[in-house]
């Protein structure tokens, strides 16, 4: 993983860390920085020595979303070119949501517009309480946060969602957490150390198996009629019951012994 030159892949005790790496512009996106985010999530997801994800920034800020030369760069664009390159973040998008592995989001500075959705498609928003920032201003500028749409209604409702896209505002990391676009809150000195702390747990006592396939049916449920949804839902857990990493935890849970993940 030498030819990144956006971002740095490290993988390290079963937990690859992908660090969007252009401090000096607040690890704006542009091209080339989705590009390599997407394969380097595509490298962690073949990995086999990877089990858990950190997604994180360099500097003082996790994304202040879209860098402001592709600002410029796009403004002359045509369909076709727009089209492809908004489908280019919506497959990041996806990738980064249906991953068969968890992806934790750490956060500290400004999570904005594009950033902030690369943090609301992750499973787990760990954020800094002194310096965290979500929003979407897209508004602001005649844009729309269009693409993280979907995911941020399921993160947060409709009415919230509602609210954050229309104003437009700037959420503390507290309010974001009252609202559920964060999940755990520490301070700053504590940020890394907390998610490295988390995923290490996840990684040691939690399946490998489970944990994708509950991502698998949390991807693939919305949209489903009750019905259809209980129904898959019934089926997942009949075929996760035949899973080897289910007989060895059951059978370890039965001796009351600890699972060796």
């Amino acid at each position: 993983m030498t030819d990144f030159t956006r971002i740095k892949y490290h993988v390290d005790q079963r937990i690859c860390t992908i660090t969007l790496s252009r401090p000096e512009k607040h690890n704006a996106l542009d091209d080339v920085m989705i590009a390599e985010l997407s394969s380097a999530v595509l490298a962690a997801q073949k990995d086999s020595n990877v089990k858990i994800v950190l997604l994180t920034g360099d500097g003082d800020s996790f994304c202040a979303g879209a860098d402001l030369a592709y600002l410029q760069q796009m403004s002359g664009f045509d369909f076709s070119q727009n089209q492809e390159d908004s489908n280019n973040l919506m497959k990041l998008f996806l990738q980064l949501y249906t991953h068969r592995k968890p992806i934790i989001a750490v956060v500290r500075g400004n999570a904005l517009a594009g950033g902030c959705g690369l943090a609301t498609v992750c499973d787990i928003v760990v954020a800094s309480r002194e310096t965290a920032r979500f929003g979407y201003p897209e508004v602001k500028i005649g844009f729309i946060p269009a693409i993280v749409m979907t995911f941020l209604i399921r993160r947060v409702g409709e009415a919230k969602a509602r609210e954050l896209t229309m104003r437009g505002n700037i959420l503390s990391a507290e309010e974001a957490h009252r609202i559920g676009l964060a999940n755990i809150i520490v301070p700053e000195t504590e940020l890394e150390s907390a998610s490295l702390a988390l995923a290490s747990e996840m990684a040691r006592q939690c399946s490998a198996s489970s944990l994708g396939l509950i991502k698998e049916l949390l991807s693939r449920i919305h949209g489903m009629s009750t019905q259809d949804a209980l129904n898959y839902a019934s089926n997942l857990n009949a075929l996760t019951r035949m899973t080897d990493d289910c007989k060895k935890g059951v059978e370890a849970f039965l001796k009351k012994e600890q699972v060796k993940w």
